[in-house]
């Protein structure tokens, strides 16, 4: 099928746009950062932690390497160990079940639901005399429905600890993701909503003993006092990335505007497509306030519009490399979840990010419904 549209390039994620966006404002935190010598565990990282505390409204912060390291600590510092099991829904990174698996517990995979986030029925059907916590993936800039998740976790006496990852800013009923249950996790990969120029996490908690044993696991086994008190590794965020994840901190009200007002655009120009199943809207639902860390629709004729959309310049994303979790076989995953396997043949990722202009995101629009044979 010939593009019908005029060809323009638009990628999925400009990379290059991260740094070009703010160059004169990253050199000079480059100059001062480095100038001061202050690579690792400085005062840039602390005010970041301070910061991002205070945005979220939870009392500790711990920057870390990565999420996953991130996620690991904090099951680990709840308590999760040998003998335990986690659920999870299987529409996630692997990092989420790695994270499980490292702490000594089994990763225990379950369906997602409509909106591609964990489904509570699927969790109580998984629910074991082994089961000691829910871990729900905040995915693609959304949080779950964490008021039935914390009901459930309550009656069977369970833990929640949160992958919010991709969710930072994202609420339900007024509150952020990543502030739920006893501990979370969030990532600063270059393409999150908040990115920093390679791998970074922070581990977010009210708990003090939490943290404190978060710390010593991310430091050498050393408390914040400097005293070994357990064996630790080493996964600090740097110095450098938590100044220019700051700077970035300051505007990102005004990022989360604009990804929402190009999450209405699209719900705009595609509500009409038959074929595609575009996620919730914003304000389409008072109980979500998404902030579209990607926009993942469905699509019928997924991987022929996908080549349709490259043939005609335009980048898009199948997430995970096109398999959930429990597809992994030779992790030693058995479940079946019928309704995971089919979302997986129909899902596709197309632009979402700051470097989209209206023009592009019409012109993703255009070619969508060309390939469906919608006119104008």
């Amino acid at each position: 099928m010939t593009c019908a549209t005029g060809i323009r390039t638009v990628s999925f994620f400009d990379y290059p746009a991260l740094f070009a966006a703010s160059r004169g404002e990253y050199t000079a935190i480059f100059d001062d950062v480095c100038g001061r010598g202050a690579f690792i565990k400085q005062r840039d990282l602390a005010e970041f932690e301070q910061n991002l505390a205070a945005f979220l409204g939870t009392r500790y912060v711990l920057g870390v390497g990565n999420a996953t390291d991130g996620l690991h600590f904090a099951l680990r510092s709840v308590g999760i160990g040998a003998g335990d099991e986690v659920i999870f829904s299987s529409h996630t990174m692997l990092a989420t079940a790695t994270a499980i698996h490292f702490s000594g517990a089994t990763p225990v995979p379950v369906e997602c639901g409509p909106d591609h986030l964990i489904v509570a029925d699927a969790v109580e059907a998984a629910i074991t005399s082994r089961t000691r916590a829910i871990m729900p993936t905040q995915l693609n800039g959304r949080t779950a429905d964490m008021a039935t998740l914390q009901r459930l976790a309550d009656r069977h006496d369970l833990l929640i600890v949160e992958d919010a990852a991709q969710a930072l800013g994202s609420r339900f009923r007024g509150r952020l993701s990543g502030t739920f249950g006893c501990a979370s996790a969030i990532s600063f990969y270059p393409a999150k909503v908040l990115g920093c120029f390679g791998d970074g996490g922070a581990i977010v908690t009210n708990d003090p003993e939490v943290f404190e044993h978060a710390v010593s696991l991310c430091d050498f086994g050393r408390n914040s006092t400097g005293e070994v008190v357990r064996w630790g590794l080493n996964s600090r965020l740097d110095n450098l990335q938590a100044a220019f994840l700051d700077f970035q901190l300051k505007k990102y009200e005004g990022v989360i505007f604009r990804r929402r007002q190009l999450a209405a655009l699209y719900t705009a120009r595609l509500k009409g497509v038959a074929e595609i199943v575009l996620p919730p809207a914003p304000d389409s639902d008072p109980d979500h306030f998404d902030i579209y860390q990607n926009y993942e629709v469905e699509a019928e004729k997924r991987d022929d519009l996908k080549q349709y959309l490259k043939d005609c310049g335009i980048g898009t994303l199948i997430q995970w490399g096109g398999q959930a979790v429990h597809q992994m076989k030779a992790l030693g995953f058995t479940q079946h979840l019928p309704y995971t396997d089919r979302l997986f043949t129909r899902m596709l990722m197309i632009p979402m990010n700051m470097s989209l202009t209206d023009d592009d995101l019409h012109y993703v629009c255009d070619t969508i419904r060309a390939f469906y044979g919608y006119s104008e």
